[in-house]
């Protein structure tokens, strides 16, 4: 961190907060907690009451040792991703009582993440002397059921509530005493053990999420500073906190709804070595040489996000022709041209080609993240789209994978089958534009479309997927409620509400499960919690009539009056009169959010072009 930023974090006010991103963008390790520590003076509820937009989660921290180094770290991972860190730190080694009393302080304050962070003296400071394999496994046994029994209470009192537990390192300082190297590789496979059970632990518990730390460890990061362990019970270093606090910071961004669904990348020094148009196809390096393997190994990973559901895009500086042909020739290409949603191939601006590449996809440009070794290039996309993510991977193509992977920028709780299907549904959407462009009216389009729409609660496979729209749709999102899947499980089994999956279909294919209403009946007043649907099919008219069937039934039923609100936010205003033009009148409005209210039912018409299918009745056992 240069003294310059330095300095001008020194002078952040609570009102200047929403320029902090940018000043803390590009810091990481002691720079980055040396910016946090700065932040950490700020007041956050003068920063909401200056900024009452910014997301600012409540994370409280409890664990077993010494973890004031992670209020700092906290602090400056989450403003760099646009969020306000409001850290609650418990009192020393009091994660037991914090966690298994659901009448604690920890529960009453309701915080969004819960981080319990514990480390391998929580076993070995309970340790006989002299002690044996046989103990340390009998201490981790008790020490792994006593969290999964803290685990069973959280998941009653705080509800909504992501609890991230930790897997312990295991220090030399352990196995080096006992000289009996078979022991002391029983010792390795049982500490092992007891880290995979609490890896395993996220298989039953979807409120929880462990985060490993060997991957921090192989990357070199030490697990302890022995001094700092031994004085001040921080038994794990300010460094591997700092790494911890970066995989918590990429999970609250994506609570907030910050994942991101595109990776578009230059070609040219990014995805291959060279410049296609002076090397040309036999020139550029893909594979076989030490730098061409570099890039076949970048290559293989955007293959394997690719197929997880990110959708790739190439944005490159060249003649379209030669790329494409590159693309779908070179032998030694591992990424193709099907791999990618668009290819854009031109001389443009390249801010302007990923703008109309958001336009293209129905996406904003805040859910890109843009690859280039240009610094140039990188630099006028940030200027000029603020809301994507760039990174400049540089000159050395060994390192582009970890400079890709290091922020967990399309990280999911869980993977459903519609992201898997993503890509090439969306390239099923430029066979659509494609058909489009060959009538003169959408209404002629629309009505040979033939779209097909499915309204019914949601089953217990798909609440996953329920979950992930609320957290990943921002623009036609009326309330931007985001649901972890323990919350939609219970709305699910709570029988004054309903959760109704909206799937959707056409003659170019299944469009899958696109959206979701969440509603709740209290007396007789029909309550709409939130309404969402996907980019990928709007502008079908699908809302109106999912709205439509949802107004009709509730009359049917005898409701009094419909309830809905809308909240605004940086996305979602295109839907900000959404009720209003279905007939509801507005009760209150602010420059915030609104409510509204329909006291009779509509006299709105079908929307002829879609074969709607609702069903409300629920199949719960």
């Amino acid at each position: 961190m240069t003294d310059a930023t330095a300095e001008r974090l020194r002078e952040i006010t609570a009102e200047d907060y929403p320029a902090v991103r940018g000043l803390v963008a590009g810091l990481s390790g002691d720079a980055l907690v040396r910016a946090g520590r700065l932040l950490a003076r700020l007041d956050p509820d003068r920063v909401l009451a200056a900024h009452p937009a910014t997301p600012a989660p409540l994370i409280a921290v409890t664990g077993h040792g010494t973890l004031s180094a992670l209020v700092p770290a906290l602090t400056g991972e989450l403003a760099r991703h646009g969020l306000l860190a409001r850290v609650r730190l418990s009192d020393f080694d009091s994660w037991v009582f914090d966690l298994a009393d659901p009448g604690s302080a920890l529960y009453a304050a309701a915080p969004s993440l819960v981080l319990c962070v514990l480390d391998a003296d929580l076993v070995a400071g309970e340790l006989p002397l002299p002690w044996r394999v046989e103990d340390v496994e009998r201490v981790l046994a008790e020490k792994t059921a006593l969290v999964e029994r803290a685990a069973e209470v959280f998941a009653t009192a705080a509800r909504g509530s992501t609890l991230v537990l930790n897997t312990l390192p295991l220090p030399r300082s352990l196995t080096a005493q006992l000289v009996d190297l078979g022991a002391r590789a029983r010792l390795g496979a049982v500490w092992r053990e007891a880290n995979a059970r609490l890896l395993r632990l996220t298989e039953t518990r979807p409120e929880v999420v462990t985060v490993d730390l060997d991957p921090l460890l192989a990357e070199g990061t030490a697990a302890r500073d022995v001094r700092q362990s031994v004085y001040a019970k921080a038994h794990l270093s300010d460094a591997l906190l700092a790494g911890y606090a970066r995989e918590v910071g990429h999970l609250a961004r994506q609570a907030a709804g910050g994942a991101k669904k595109v990776l578009a990348l230059d070609l040219d020094d990014t995805v291959w070595g060279g410049v296609l148009g002076e090397a040309g196809p036999e020139g550029i390096e893909v594979a076989g040489s030490y730098r061409g393997e570099a890039f076949r190994r970048f290559q293989a990973v955007g293959k394997q996000l690719g197929s997880q559901g990110v959708l790739l895009a190439a944005v490159s500086k060249n003649d379209r022709e030669p790329v494409v042909k590159t693309l779908r020739e070179h032998p030694e290409l591992t990424l193709r041209e099907d791999d990618f949603v668009q290819v854009r191939a031109n001389w443009r601006p390249k801010h302007e080609n990923l703008a109309e590449l958001a336009a293209d996809l129905n996406l904003s440009t805040d859910s890109f993240v843009f690859v280039d070794d240009s610094a140039f290039e990188c630099g006028l996309v940030r200027r000029e789209l603020p809301g994507v993510a760039v990174l400049q991977v540089g000159v050395e193509p060994a390192l582009h994978v970890e400079r890709l992977l290091a922020d967990g920028w399309f990280d999911v709780r869980a993977l459903t089958a519609e992201d898997r299907a993503r890509p090439a549904r969306y390239r099923e959407e430029q066979a659509r534009q494609d058909f489009l462009h060959t009538f003169d009216s959408l209404d002629g389009y629309l009505r040979e479309l033939d779209i097909s729409v499915t309204l019914a609660p949601v089953d217990a496979s798909r609440t996953d997927r329920i979950s992930q729209l609320t957290l990943r749709t921002n623009q036609f999102n009326l309330t931007t409620r985001r649901l972890q899947p323990a919350e939609v499980r219970a709305l699910r089994e709570d029988p004054a509400a309903r959760v109704l999956a909206i799937e959707s279909a056409d003659r170019f294919g299944d469009n899958g499960l696109v959206g979701a209403v969440l509603l709740r009946r209290d007396a007789g007043v029909l309550h709409i919690e939130n309404f969402l649907l996907s980019c990928r099919v709007f502008s079908r008219s699908i809302e109106q009539a999912v709205l439509g069937a949802v107004l009709e039934h509730a009359f049917d039923e005898g409701a009094e009056e419909v309830r809905a609100g809308y909240v605004r936010t940086a996305r979602n205003g295109k839907v900000a009169d959404f009720y209003p033009r279905a007939g509801f009148e507005t009760v209150r409005a602010d420059d915030a959010s609104a409510d509204f209210r329909l006291t009779s039912r509509p006299a709105a018409a079908p929307v002829d072009h879609i074969r709607l299918t609702a069903r409300f009745e629920r199949d719960l056992p």
